[in-house]
């Protein structure tokens, strides 16, 4: 006789409980969804010029990184990150919680670290003036540059800072490859949660713009935006990003364990789905696209879309075109307002998605040219579309709890 076989759980809701921001508009949820409402833009055009940046707001590094110590020992980037996770601990209400911190999981997207750009020229210099020894390489990434160094940093020292600084001590992954590293961060937390392999999940990325040699890689592609800003939509003529110093974080949980502790979530996490255009023909992007539409669930139409589109070229034509198939949503760049954050660009769309569904409306469009249109109801499921600057694609729902 046979065994009866077990019945399959039910995947676990995920709830977004927490939510950290720090960016060119501001710290925090209300200064920077203040700063969406005013339509304001922070951007640098003169002290990296041709190229265009939005630098990070000013902030008292003491009130998230309490050890001057640990500051010291972090570049920008990091220090960025580890602020703006300190926030999204504080906003879900496990800051300081040893035993939830204990073991809550981390899943981080990041790039390959910032360069010590003092070593770096001295040693081209040396090259250049042909006073180059055999060993002058291994010399200088002896003597020159910290144990935490392989002239640039290790991408996993934001999850380690983190750890450091606040105790989130349950399993650590880092994901590296730009855009796609934020969703495919999001999409296997969100996995774990429901799964039932996890119960709480620290997620996010930082970046930092204001960075000389991320502008030079960026420029041998022809990416950066050049001499003076422009709304993401219209950048057709001179395209490009303008890169962003911030940080996002979230806090994702199961229903259950937010249940069990009274926390009040922001909003669900539903779906998050990617994938990996060959983007060989002009219609590649779009049809990656509206596979991933199809694997988000039941949409309701009139709803909004917030995306990172990055005004480089050709790519953001393409998934203009295919947002142009969804005339009735409400659609919202984030590039326009922070800028593009790469590896943070994925988490920041969730973050300004649930931030939107708890506070009971879309932040207001800033397009000169009227793709974006306004949205007077009550959001109750946003669509966060990801599209990399060079690949990777991915899309997240985010919905109202019910």
């Amino acid at each position: 006789m046979s065994a009866t076989p077990a019945l399959k759980a039910e995947p676990a809701e995920v709830w977004i409980t927490g939510i950290g921001l720090a960016t060119s508009l501001g710290e925090g949820l209300d200064a920077n969804w203040e700063a969406l409402e005013a339509r304001r833009v922070n951007v640098d055009e003169k002290n990296f010029a041709p190229y265009v940046v939005h630098p990070w707001t000013q902030v008292n590094l003491d009130t998230q990184i309490p050890k001057k110590g640990d500051q010291r020992q972090m570049e920008a980037w990091q220090r960025i990150g580890t602020y703006a996770a300190g926030l999204a601990l504080e906003s879900a209400g496990v800051k300081g919680n040893k035993e939830i911190l204990g073991r809550m999981d981390m899943v981080i997207a990041a790039g390959g670290g910032e360069r010590d750009l003092a070593v770096d020229c001295s040693i081209l210099t040396t090259q250049a003036k042909g006073n180059a020894a055999p060993g002058l390489l291994n010399e200088q990434l002896m003597s020159g540059l910290r144990p935490t160094l392989f002239l640039a940093q290790l991408s996993n020292l934001l999850a380690g800072n983190i750890a450091i600084v606040h105790g989130v001590c349950g399993t650590s992954r880092t994901f590296m490859g730009e855009e796609a590293a934020g969703v495919d961060a999001a999409r296997i937390a969100l996995a774990r949660i429901a799964a039932g392999q996890s119960d709480i999940a620290l997620i996010g990325g930082s970046q930092n713009g204001e960075r000389k040699d991320m502008l030079v890689l960026y420029e041998f592609g022809d990416y950066n935006l050049r001499d003076k800003f422009a709304p993401v939509w219209a950048r057709q003529q001179h395209p490009g990003f303008a890169l962003g110093s911030a940080g996002a974080f979230l806090v994702i949980e199961s229903k259950k364990h937010a249940l069990a502790r009274e926390a009040k979530p922001f909003a669900r996490l539903t779906t998050v789905v990617g994938d990996h255009s060959r983007r060989r023909q002009p219609g590649d992007v779009n049809g990656t696209l509206k596979k991933l539409w199809s694997e988000l669930g039941p949409i309701a139409p009139g709803g909004a879309i917030i995306t990172g589109a990055t005004g480089v070229e050709p790519v953001t034509s393409q998934e203009r075109s295919f947002l142009g198939e969804h005339p009735d949503f409400a659609i919202r760049a984030t590039g326009t307002g922070f800028g593009h954050l790469v590896e943070a660009q994925f988490p920041l769309g969730i973050a300004l998605a649930a931030l939107s569904i708890s506070r009971g409306a879309l932040f207001p469009p800033n397009d000169s040219g009227g793709f974006e249109i306004e949205m007077s109801k009550p959001p109750a499921q946003i669509v966060v579309v990801g599209v990399g600057h060079w690949r990777g694609e991915g899309m997240a729902l985010v919905e109202a709890i019910r």
